[in-house]
């Protein structure tokens, strides 16, 4: 079950509930679902609700804990050659039974709000820099660019999904 946002409040709150509400978005699309309808894709992809549990356990660990808070490397991923990979999330979540995909994806989102409940300001710079312009994000980019992140990928699981089961809508 998903939480509406609030309609008012502050903007560290606000940003939060709409995260966790798409978040909440993500999980309901893959609940009740076996390893073999997680595993099914669409003919114009390779994309699969299991890939996107884990690859969204994947960002929330990589921007939150490490980008931004100077953490490190949580497993699964430490260690991991993402040059010679770059796609391990998605190839290795069929690996993964529903439940562990689902507690994944749950924890790390849980390891995200330690990171920003444990954070100031919003306007606390991260530890790490963008390989693009060598600046620091501040904590409010990195809830809205997560925002963003796990929303597209909340639309993907809408496609997913129906096509799994017929199931559409919130």
């Amino acid at each position: 079950m998903r939480t509406d946002p609030p309609d008012s409040g502050s903007e560290r709150d606000l940003l939060c509930a709409v995260l966790d509400f798409q978040r909440e978005t993500v999980l309901l699309k893959a609940a009740g679902l076996t390893a073999e309808q997680l595993a099914r894709t669409i003919p114009s992809s390779s994309l699969t609700l299991a890939g996107l549990l884990n690859h969204l356990a994947l960002v929330e660990n990589s921007w939150f804990r490490e980008r931004f808070a100077g953490l490190p490397e949580d497993a699964p991923w430490a260690g991991i050659d993402w040059d010679a990979d770059p796609d391990h999330e998605f190839r290795t979540a069929l690996d993964l039974g529903p439940d562990e995909l689902r507690a994944r994806y749950t924890e790390a989102c849980a390891r995200s709000r330690a990171v920003v409940a444990a954070t100031a300001s919003l306007d606390v710079l991260s530890v790490a820099t963008s390989s693009r312009t060598g600046n620091r994000w501040d904590l409010r980019w990195v809830l809205l660019h997560m925002i963003e992140e796990t929303a597209r990928h909340a639309g993907h699981a809408d496609l997913l999904r129906e096509a799994v089961d017929g199931t559409t809508g919130e």
